[in-house]
């Protein structure tokens, strides 16, 4: 069986998700932007930050499949649901559960950037370098986190563990 260690706490979880709200609204002040959420993992910490948002934006949905059931990515990324706005000329935020190994996020940048966008930028509940071999730039992080396998919060282990209302390491 499986041990869960707390990593952070719902309260330290809202309290930064509050601090990334308030920065993205100043940040964007006057430019409505496009926030695309990665599913499955971010739609949570998605909704609660739109709610922290006090500007316009839309909301849209790209899902992206890179782990399977391991722990580790495959290297290679696949697109299972495409975004549905129009984000040409457009501002976007993507919003990303957890900065792993930087593979998935520096596809789905390249990949964006091929609509022609105003600018791209990256906010990421979990920025965790233990593995990065891609560099990517998050520009607003929630948390940075060394290692380990991290679940709750939205992040999953083969589907499991996404409802936790704290971020865990799982421990096998």
């Amino acid at each position: 069986m499986s041990e869960l260690i707390q990593a952070l706490s719902r309260v330290d979880i809202q309290e930064r998700v509050r601090f990334l709200g308030r920065s993205i609204s100043k940040d964007y002040s006057g430019k409505n932007p496009v926030v695309i959420g990665v599913l499955k993992g971010a739609f949570i910490f998605l909704a609660d930050l739109v709610r922290d948002i006090s500007i316009p934006v839309r909301i849209d949905f790209i899902r992206l499949a890179s782990y399977g059931e391991g722990t580790e990515s495959s290297g290679t990324v696949e697109i299972t649901k495409d975004i549905e706005l129009k984000i040409d000329g457009q501002h976007v935020l993507v919003v990303e559960d957890i900065v792993d190994s930087g593979r998935t996020l520096a596809f789905l940048v390249r990949y964006l950037k091929g609509f022609n966008p105003l600018s791209v930028r990256i906010c990421a509940l979990i920025n965790k370098t233990e593995r990065r071999d891609r560099a990517v730039l998050v520009d607003y992080e929630g948390f940075n986190v060394e290692s380990g396998f991290l679940v709750g919060y939205g992040l999953d282990f083969d589907e499991d563990y996404r409802t936790l209302p704290d971020i865990n390491i799982l421990k096998p």
